[in-house]
């Protein structure tokens, strides 16, 4: 089980669990927020399909989509 190894769960239980656990409601919100945004960055043809060759020139487009992310989703 993964909190014998020392892992804190994130994912709340379903509903009808015997034996339900505890999570943090807080960072499940934060996964979340994350999810979408590699969601939404995968709407980014050449970062799904992995155009360039060079590492930098992927990095360089990831930042870029992220600044444009940024500002297309300005923080509240």
């Amino acid at each position: 089980m993964a909190l014998d190894l020392g892992f804190i769960p994130v994912v709340p239980p379903k509903q009808n669990r015997i034996s339900p656990w505890e999570y943090d409601r807080a960072m499940y919100r934060r996964r979340n927020e994350i999810e979408r945004l590699f969601r939404r960055l995968k709407g980014f043809r050449r970062i799904f399909s992995r155009f360039e060759k060079l590492d930098v020139m992927f990095l360089a487009f990831i930042h870029f989509a992220l600044i444009v992310e940024s500002l297309r989703y300005p923080l509240a």
